[in-house]
């Protein structure tokens, strides 16, 4: 039988263990990612025992007094705390989601916590996002439209302002660009290069359903080719793990679809 190992500079070693704990009942164990790309160390898992009473519910919450009170190097991405911006994405519990969204209570046992997975990491659990936001400029991610602009916004139908936000309010508009989506899709793990993946495809969707837009059958053309769109086999591993409840690959099929039906 084959056998297969990881390259020995890529194996993640048993990291250092903080107890800050001081004894406190209401305690939990974070295990997290750490590397630093100055030294020549292997990634480790560094485990902090923390009193959940010194911080908030939130995973997020939880790395904030690590890194204030325990350990000053760590470093990861966040700002709004609140699920809109997508910068505290990062792999808990083996899902990729939110640290701001995701409760410590839901997570079982010790919390380990890694980088996006399939990505560069730039430190720590900071992943390089430069080839995906490439990938996004690509779409044009803006409104295109040749016939003159109105004196005030352009307007449009509840009906068809459903068709981005969904009646549910889990419409392709409300992707954040958190890339847990794409991060956790086989076929983008593959073909990376070539595949744009969920989060721009759900991204290329919300232009082409917008009404508004008078560029669908330029953007269509621009996705008609065989890594680009048809790379997606409908895993489902997207959708499964959206932090914002979106279906990106009722999006992705929705841009097939319309390939065969514009023909």
């Amino acid at each position: 039988m084959a056998q297969f190992t990881l390259p020995q500079n890529s194996k993640v070693k048993k990291g250092d263990r903080y107890d800050v704990a001081n004894g406190a009942a209401n305690a939990r164990t974070f295990k997290v990612y750490r590397w630093d790309p100055d030294t020549e160390d292997n990634p480790r898992l560094d485990e902090y025992k923390v009193d959940l009473g010194k911080c908030g519910p939130m995973v997020l919450d939880a790395l904030i007094h690590i890194k204030n009170d325990v350990d000053s190097t760590l470093t990861f991405r966040r700002s709004c705390r609140e699920g809109i911006c997508g910068s505290c994405a990062m792999n808990i519990d083996g899902t990729n989601t939110l640290a701001c969204t995701k409760d410590i209570a839901d997570c079982k046992g010790d919390v380990k916590i890694t980088p996006l997975p399939h990505m560069p990491v730039v430190k720590d659990l900071v992943p390089d996002l430069t080839h995906v936001y490439a990938q996004y400029e690509t779409i044009e991610p803006w409104m295109k439209a040749d016939s003159p602009a109105p004196e005030r916004e352009r307007l449009q139908s509840p009906e068809d302002a459903n068709l981005l936000n969904g009646d549910d309010g889990h419409g392709p508009a409300g992707c954040i660009l958190c890339f847990c989506c794409s991060t956790s899709c086989p076929s983008y793990w593959w073909n990376g290069d070539r595949f744009l993946g969920p989060a721009i495809l759900l991204q290329a969707y919300r232009w082409i359903a917008d009404t508004r837009d008078e560029a669908t059958g330029e953007r269509l053309d621009a996705l008609e080719d065989p890594f680009r769109l048809y790379r997606c086999h409908t895993i489902m591993n997207c959708t499964n793990t959206c932090p914002k409840g979106l279906n990106p690959a009722k999006a992705i099929a929705e841009i097939k679809k319309m390939m065969v039906t514009r023909r």
